[in-house]
């Protein structure tokens, strides 16, 4: 594995996996792993990690369960995006935190302190996952300054660790 640290991981029991892929699907109005595959839990440096086989695909920070940029790639969600123009996309994509000008759309429903995934605007393919600091109103105001914290992004180490 890359740069992260991974310590503590458990396999999750069957009615507490099913759970956590029901909190996910009510979250992001897609279908996630099932009970066929074995789901664990482990403690990593910033947050806890989920564990659909051997692959990274969610993530658990602040008791907020989420998806990681491969579980968005597989899973392919509905809900909690946020999409930004192509001139944003080095700078997210190298694990800069997204600003409020770069910022072309946003899901309903997202308030201030929620876990969202970003997307450019050409691909609609999923460029990092972060932790929202406005409302879906304020990140479509294009307002200057920080808008999501980046959290996990293609190519940093959780990406590498899941290869």
């Amino acid at each position: 594995m890359a740069d992260i640290r991974i310590r503590k991981r458990k396999r999750l029991r069957e009615k507490e996996a099913k759970a956590l892929a029901g909190e996910l699907e009510a979250l992001l109005g897609a279908k996630v792993f099932d009970e066929s595959l074995p789901v664990d839990r482990a403690e990593s440096t910033d947050f806890d990690l989920i564990f659909v086989g051997n692959d990274i695909l969610g993530l658990i920070k602040d008791g907020k369960p989420f998806l990681t940029v491969r579980g968005v790639l597989r899973y392919r969600p509905e809900r909690r995006f946020v999409t930004v123009d192509m001139g944003a996309v080095p700078f997210i994509t190298n694990g800069a935190d997204c600003m409020g000008p770069g910022i072309v759309e946003a899901d309903d429903g997202i308030s201030a302190g929620d876990l969202v995934w970003i997307r450019d605007v050409k691909n609609m393919a999923c460029l990092a996952v972060g932790t929202s600091l406005r409302d879906s109103a304020g990140l479509r105001s294009k307002r200057p300054g920080k808008a999501i914290i980046s959290l996990n992004n293609v190519g940093d180490k959780l990406w590498k660790a899941g290869v």
